[in-house]
């Protein structure tokens, strides 16, 4: 096939018959063929020097990779945060985050994801229709018959006993199988791909998760501290309403922003279980069996200064949406090829050989044999117009995922310079949040000191109080921010599927399950290890 992809994914079996390649084994039979009918020496010679030249030829278009248009530098090039020499790490998780936590928790759900799990099983029946498709390179119609039976006819009554074996194969001449073999073997890759993104999505979400439950625990955290600066500011008001330096508005308004706050701390416990529930589901676990997750409070983890990012070209290799993209396209491309051989007759060749005798022990005489050889074509000769429509079809659903497969690269370079202006800014933004919070902390101070001597008005506290309230609650979310927008980041350079190490996906499936299977039917026996 031309212009074969870079991506080379595992064979599923090595299709071979008694020994033989699939050349040899047609030719084998023939050849017994030729040897048992002496008489048809002549006809079947003819038979099998068509047959044994059938290497012919495969109509259709061979498939060339598209063209692709990608950029040869970041946006952000120039800002000293980005690192575009350095490939990007595959564990990037542990290396960006460095938390113990988060690798247990992401090797955990590599284990246990159920998604994932049926990912792998995608592949494995993949490698099934790939064998399909390479079986139809042998003879079709394979049977053994025999039949025994006793009859009565005008008094007389009689046996009669029938075996036979027969056999028809038609000849991939116009390539119309070897279509097939190619569409079903990149449909194979594409599966495979598939499965890469299930490992970057499941390493992706488990990160997001975990950093969003250490983001709303340091949320939940500084929220009590405010709480705790509130009650002191309802303390000092209620002491000031009852030595009659002030009224009782004092007192009911710092109580109402009191239990605002303390409302905001439920709405913030209320997302926390979310998402440890979102977690344990990642896990493959129950929510109940979850439910102490992480209970042990860590602060959220920091990140490094520069990002690694690689070159924009490489997203074409790592990310596997992309792939995906790509070894659908040229599954589709085979299916042209596929559609165009119906315009072209088909060869078929075969024969039977069988004994038929009245007695059981005459069966396997010379007298009691039958045979028959044949050779045949078919040619749809008044379907043009179908079956040229179905080319045009084909074709048009090829254009088609050729310009999704063009999409799909111009939708990576717009996520990949998305995540990565989304974590620089969000550093600036971390930076002023940080200065506007320690100003807010020392306004708070200052005025529940001068409020307390009556120096100012309660208006004043009421206000330092409310801001310090959501400045130090933007510090956090602008540090979870970081964190999530760094994984936003890897997951959007395509960067994790390789912790696979090139294994079969379905090697990568418990052992409890392909024990299971195999109980099942013994088909597996020999096919999952």
């Amino acid at each position: 096939m031309k212009g074969a992809s870079n991506y080379q994914h595992e064979k599923p079996y090595d299709i071979t018959l008694i020994g033989y390649s699939s050349d040899h084994w047609r030719a084998h039979i023939m050849i017994r063929i030729y040897q048992h009918f002496k008489p048809m020496r002549t006809a079947v010679l003819f038979i099998l020097s068509t047959f044994l030249i059938n290497a012919c030829t495969t109509v259709g278009p061979d498939y060339q990779d598209p063209a692709e248009t990608v950029e040869s530098e970041w946006i952000e090039t120039n800002n000293p945060l980005v690192e575009s020499a350095q490939p990007v790490n595959i564990k990037w998780w542990r290396s960006a985050f460095q938390d113990p936590d988060l690798d247990a928790l992401v090797d955990a759900a590599l284990q246990q994801n159920l998604s994932l799990r049926s990912a792998g099983l995608r592949v494995l029946q993949s490698q099934q229709q790939l064998s399909i498709a390479l079986s139809s390179k042998f003879p079709q119609e394979q049977q053994i018959t025999g039949s025994s039976a006793r009859e009565k006819e005008n008094n007389v009554i009689g046996n009669d006993y029938n075996a036979g074996f027969n056999l028809s194969w038609e000849i991939d001449f116009w390539g119309r199988f070897s279509r097939q073999i190619e569409s079903a073997s990149a449909q194979l890759d594409a599966s495979v791909a598939n499965y890469d993104t299930a490992i970057l999505s499941l390493v992706s979400q488990v990160a997001q998760n975990y950093l969003l439950i250490r983001t709303y625990q340091q949320r939940i955290d500084v929220t009590r501290e405010n709480v705790r600066l509130q009650e002191e500011a309802v303390r000092i008001s209620q002491r000031k309403v009852e030595v009659g330096e002030v009224s009782e508005l004092d007192f009911d308004q710092a109580e109402s922003i009191l239990y605002n706050t303390l409302a905001s701390i439920y709405s913030l416990e209320t997302s926390l279980q979310q998402f440890k529930n979102s977690l344990a589901v990642l896990l493959g676990t129950p929510p109940q069996h979850q439910n102490t997750l992480l209970m042990t409070k860590k602060p959220i983890p920091n990140v490094p200064a520069t990002i690694a990012l690689g070159m924009p070209q490489d997203i074409i290799r790592r990310r596997p949406d992309i792939r995906v993209a790509e070894r659908q396209l040229a599954s589709q491309s085979a299916q042209i090829g596929f559609a165009v051989s119906e315009l072209y007759p088909h060869f078929s060749i075969g024969g039977s050989i069988g004994s038929s005798a009245e007695h059981g022990n005459k069966m396997f005489r010379s007298t009691s044999e039958s045979w028959d050889v044949f050779g045949m074509f078919e040619w749809n000769v008044f379907n043009y117009g179908r079956l040229k429509s179905n080319i045009r079809l084909q074709d048009a659903l090829f254009q088609q995922l050729l310009v999704d497969y063009q999409d799909t690269v111009l939708q990576a370079q717009g996520d990949i310079e998305n995540a990565i202006v989304a974590y620089l800014k969000s550093h600036e933004l971390l930076t002023a949040y940080t200065q506007a919070a320690e100003a807010s902390q020392r306004a708070v101070n200052i005025s529940l000191v001068q409020y307390r001597a009556g120096e100012i008005n309660f208006n004043t506290v009421l206000t330092t109080l409310g801001s310090n309230v959501q400045q130090q609650d933007l510090v956090s979310s602008a540090q979870g921010s970081v964190a999530t927008n760094l994984v936003q980041v890897y997951k959007a350079l395509g960067g994790g599927w390789e912790i696979r190490e090139n294994r079969n996906p379905v090697e990568l499936l418990p052992a409890s399950m392909k024990s299971d299977m195999r109980t099942r039917t013994d088909e597996w026996q020999g096919v999952l290890q």
